[in-house]
């Protein structure tokens, strides 16, 4: 078991549930990005999801499309990133997610991004556009299995589909609360729970919520169905909001904490 299930295991004791907090690697630049994801971890973030910046984030809406654009001007890449994660695991032992899409990876080569991202200290990877019947090419180069594989479900998925996916998964499943791009308004919340209830069924795996989650209401309402909430057009929405703000980070530690209670 690596840090995810651990996690998860240690949360379910407590009768919480996970906050899963996205921030974009380098955004708005790698020093301060660091000094922002480290409060985040000390305040109270379950699992880090670090995004991979990229030039054509098709799955994001426009703050975190934003978001990678600032980090790619700034220079990240995914070499970068993983320099970042290093750095990271040297306060943290909060579980971390690299979030990417396909090409930065194939690009880096899949093996050698399996090894390196272990040896940064990484606990999974979910590659947003990378089905299962695609990503043979990729995990047939791991060695092992100690890089989680987080994999997404669409509410408009079907049981028989879910299954396919969640049998294929590792760490945990990230079920998407609605269609479109993330941080979109609207949050629908007992069709989230007939979607969770329907996922249950077929998987094992803890299911964690994500898209269109922005306040603690959104959180508490997820929180009660789901095993994790995922979080991040709120936090990426926060760096964008007030680059020039003397405390940054300790900003982005208020909402973590004010977010993680209402997990609880």
């Amino acid at each position: 078991m690596n840090r995810i299930g651990e996690t998860f295991e240690a949360l379910k004791q407590k009768n919480e549930k996970a906050l899963v907090g996205f921030v974009t690697a380098g955004d708005p630049n790698i020093s301060e990005s660091l000094n922002i994801i480290n409060a985040m971890c000390a305040a109270g973030v379950d699992i880090l999801e670090l995004g991979i910046p990229f030039s054509d984030p098709t799955a994001d809406g426009p703050v975190i499309q934003r978001s990678s654009g600032r980090a790619l001007a700034a220079g990240l890449t995914l070499r970068a990133v993983l320099d970042m994660t290093r750095k990271i695991r040297k306060n943290s032992e909060v579980p971390i997610i690299l979030f990417s899409y396909y090409n930065p990876v194939h690009a880096y080569g899949n093996k050698a991004f399996c090894q390196d991202a272990l040896s940064a200290g990484a606990d999974g990877v979910l590659v947003v556009d990378l089905p299962p019947e695609e990503s043979d090419e990729m995990t047939d180069t791991w060695e092992g299995d100690e890089l989680s594989l987080i994999r997404l479900i669409a509410p408009t998925t079907p049981q028989e589909r879910m299954k396919q996916i969640a049998d294929s998964a590792s760490g945990f499943l990230y079920l998407v609360s609605k269609t479109g791009v993330t941080g979109s308004d609207g949050l629908d919340t007992s069709e989230i729970a007939l979607h969770t209830e329907t996922l249950r069924t077929v998987a094992s795996i803890p299911i964690c919520v994500g898209f269109g989650i922005s306040t603690s209401a959104d959180v508490a309402a997820v929180a009660s169905v789901a095993d994790g909430v995922v979080i991040g057009s709120a936090f990426e929405r926060l760096i964008e909001e007030n680059p020039e703000h003397p405390d940054l980070p300790g900003l982005l530690a208020e909402k973590v904490a004010e977010f993680k209670k209402a997990t609880m």
